[in-house]
C-alpha cells in the first residue's frame, strides 16, 4: 500500500510541474510596437499613430507602457525582462522596426511574454 501512495503522489506532482507552464526559450521576429495603443487601433504599429500624434509609440514606451513584437502570422508578444527595465530604454528607439529577440516564453492570462536581454 505504501508503494502505491508514493507513485500516486509522485504521479501529482509530475502533473502538476507539467501544468505550471515552464517557459520554453525562443526567437520571434516582428514589428515591435507599443501595446497600449496597439491594442486600441491594430495600425498603430509604428511610432506616427493615428489620431495621437507623430512620437506617440516612443512616447507610450518611455512612459513604461508595454512594448510587444507582432508577428507576421499577428501573435503578439510582450517583452519583458532586462530589455524592459527603466521603461523601455533599450526598446523605445526601436519602436516600428522589425526586431528579432529570443529569450524565455511564457503565458499569463492569454498573453504570450518573452523575456530577453538583447534585439536584432
Amino acid at each position: 500500500m505504501g508503494k502505491i501512495h508514493m507513485l500516486l503522489c509522485c504521479a501529482i506532482l509530475l502533473m502538476a510541474c507539467d501544468k505550471m507552464g515552464f517557459a520554453d526559450s525562443k526567437t520571434v521576429s516582428g514589428k515591435l510596437v507599443d501595446l497600449a495603443c496597439y491594442k486600441v487601433n491594430n495600425q498603430n504599429t509604428g511610432n506616427a499613430h493615428i489620431d495621437r500624434g507623430w512620437n506617440c509609440g516612443r512616447s507610450c514606451a518611455l512612459e513604461g507602457y508595454p512594448v510587444g513584437v507582432v508577428t507576421s502570422d499577428g501573435k503578439v508578444y510582450q517583452v519583458t525582462g532586462e530589455l524592459a527595465a527603466h521603461s523601455n530604454a533599450k526598446l523605445q528607439a526601436h519602436i516600428g522596426e522589425t526586431v528579432t529577440i529570443s529569450g524565455d516564453v511564457s503565458e499569463k492570462g492569454g498573453l504570450a511574454l518573452i523575456s530577453a536581454t538583447d534585439l536584432k
